[in-house]
């Protein structure tokens, strides 16, 4: 049946190409964070020794009697939940698996898991009650922090760097020697629905914006990248010395001091092996480039150079400016992911995984360092958003020439619908019954949300909101009513049924004509709704001469239309199709006999779960 329907969409469609090209609140309130840390490595035993000084000022209505930090390297212990959570679930993550599906973390010896510890904690200079529970520290503050009122907490803190099972480690699969993230006690976020200190179970996070203010001491060898700007270059060298300048060092180590303003993680890598390019672009940043001295990495990480900069350039245009003045792409970590100015990528000798991976986590950049919505809760507004434009960026930059580039994001989602597995994408990312339906209502049907969006309301509306939204919500911790509130300035059409059905439950769009009949010189279609999410709906119809014209069903609920989609194209505007009426009828002023074929949402960006009742041809189906 697949290759008849795709036979039948040749006939019909031939000649015919789809162009796919929040409101502020005054009582919004967010908190604050500078940190200040100083740290010693030992690049020996991957442990490492760290003071901390954090002012926190509370900007909501609220008083605050405790706070929690998180302390993320305690996942990688063995009875950790994370650990269990790999021996339990039926599809654990093969990166952090053997060969015969068992936890990694359960067979970590003492000198390979990962700790990390508080062994002292003041507020305002008075000692404070904390408690270490798993991942997280739960602290019983010394005084109350009133509305409005600022505290400063000052620490001591331990850690060792587990072997590299998970984003962090040690010695990862491409030989690199520390990829720290997640690496310090991170204060968690307090915000208009309280505390989020979730436990780390190996998804994603949710932070503070403020300042960090970091002194890195370690080997001299050694060099790193990551988040922040270099403040003593020219003592350091390493590549990020000004131009003939000569660098003088003396003992061991080298104390490298960062700072990183307006952002709400902070990460680095470092390794003695590290190639270290830099490229300024004339209209953007400056990019800094960290990979293996092995010969089996240089061509592809000198391909990946000039392609960050188109990918920069790109999402700087179809998204907003990227705020800050330096990105790194550095070699490390389990596969890709994303950090406050940075990404860790792994892998070098296959160059389109690189550069695929390095597009879309140079993506993250603006929906989650820059607008950074709560993942654990709203993953799909991130992996989502990011996976569609992304798929936009590569398709472009990469001249793939794609008509549909969210092809595999739909065939996914069909598959999950199939599976009987999906959960709605409001299930919080710890509680998906497995991987499969978390990875696929994140990255695929979170990308469906905005280029169906784009069905709904107009292409050109669709990138007007994408922009709005960003420059409305970036530095805001949106939440989903955000992007459809901006949706709805932007196409003034009503869009609540839209974010609701598609996110909030696990209804489906299935559409279909259901009779196609002569009436003298007219000829009558009769459709049907079949799922239970509403949707307006575009109908092409294809005559024999080989002329095309459309027809467009509003959804009453909508209350609005999008523009004509295809302007060379005759449109009919028809009457609002309610969404209790599951049957549909519209006359075409045309007879029977000229029509070659009849079909719903020729874009194909109509997430129909059901494609096979979307056509009608005069001529018989093809035979396989």
């Amino acid at each position: 049946m697949k290759k008849k329907i795709e036979v039948l969409l040749f006939l019909i469609l031939t000649g015919f190409a789809v162009s796919l090209t929040a409101q502020n609140q005054s009582t919004y309130w967010q908190q604050h964070v500078d940190y200040t840390m100083e740290v010693n490595m030992d690049v020996e035993n991957y442990r490492y020794t760290g003071t901390q000084k954090l002012v926190y000022t509370n900007n909501s209505p609220d008083e605050l009697s405790r706070v929690f930090y998180h302390l993320y390297f305690n996942a990688f212990q063995p009875g950790s939940e994370m650990d269990m959570r790999l021996q339990t679930i039926e599809d654990p993550d093969r990166r952090m698996t053997t060969v015969d599906k068992q936890s990694r973390i359960a067979s970590l010896s003492e000198s390979e898991i990962g700790y990390l510890h508080v062994e002292k904690l003041t507020q305002d200079g008075e000692a404070v009650t904390f408690n270490e529970e798993g991942t997280v520290l739960v602290v019983d503050l010394a005084k109350p922090i009133p509305s409005g009122g600022k505290t400063t907490f000052e620490m001591d803190f331990k850690g060792q760097v587990p072997v590299q099972i998970r984003r962090s480690g040690r010695n990862n699969a491409d030989g690199v020697a520390l990829s720290m993230s997640q690496w310090y006690p991170k204060l968690a976020e307090y915000d208009f629905e309280g505390w989020h200190a979730d436990p780390y179970i190996a998804r994603e996070f949710h932070g503070v914006w403020g300042d960090f203010d970091v002194k890195l001491t370690i080997d001299k060898n050694y060099t790193v990248g990551g988040t922040g700007y270099l403040q003593n270059p020219n003592e350091i060298g390493h590549g990020y010395e000004n131009p003939e300048t000569k660098v003088k060092t003396k003992g061991k180590t080298l104390t490298w001091h960062f700072k990183a303003p307006m952002v709400h993680d902070f990460m680095w890598a470092a390794d003695p092996e590290y190639v270290h390019d830099t490229l300024k672009m004339d209209d953007g940043p400056t990019l800094h480039f960290l990979y293996k001295n092995d010969e089996k990495y240089k061509e592809t990480w000198e391909k990946v150079q000039p392609l960050t900069e188109k990918a920069m350039r790109f999402f700087n245009n179809n998204i907003g400016p990227y705020p800050y003045e330096q990105y790194s792409v550095i070699q490390g970590g389990d596969g890709g992911m994303e950090y406050a100015m940075a990404t860790l990528i792994t892998g070098g000798d296959k160059p389109g995984s690189v550069i695929g991976t390095m597009i879309h986590e140079l993506a993250h950049s603006w929906f989650q360092h820059v607008l950074a919505t709560n993942e654990a809760k709203h993953e799909w507004m991130d992996e989502g958003f990011t996976s569609f434009i992304s798929s936009l960026c590569s398709n472009e930059i990469l001249e793939k020439n794609l008509e549909n580039p969210f092809e595999n994001s739909y065939k996914s989602y069909y598959y999950l619908v199939k599976s009987g597995k999906e959960q709605p994408q409001t299930t919080h990312s710890d509680r998906y019954d497995s991987n499969m339906p978390y990875g696929i209502a994140a990255y695929s049907k979170g990308a469906i949300f905005l280029s169906q969006l784009g069905y709904v309301i107009g292409q050109d509306k669709l990138m007007e909101t994408i922009r709005k939204y960003y420059a409305d919500f970036k530095f805001k911790h949106p939440v989903p009513n955000d992007v459809k509130r901006t949706a709805e300035k932007v196409s003034g059409m009503e869009l609540d049924w839209y974010l609701t059905d598609w996110t909030q439950t696990t209804n489906t769009i299935d559409y279909g004509i259901t009779e196609v009949s002569a009436g003298g010189n007219k000829t009558k279609v009769a459709m049907e709704r079949i799922g239970l999410m509403p949707m307006p709906i575009d109908i092409l119809v294809v005559y024999n001469d080989g002329t095309q014209e459309t027809f467009y069903a509003p959804l009453q609920m909508m209350r609005g239309e999008k523009g004509n989609p295809y302007p060379k194209l005759k449109r009919t505007v028809l009457e609002d199709w309610t969404w209790a009426n599951p049957s549909y009828g519209f006359t075409i002023n045309a007879p029977i006999e000229n029509i070659k074929g009849i079909v719903i949402d020729p874009s194909q960006l109509m997430a129909d779960v059901n494609p096979t009742n979307n056509f009608w041809s005069a001529e018989p189906l093809p035979k396989d």
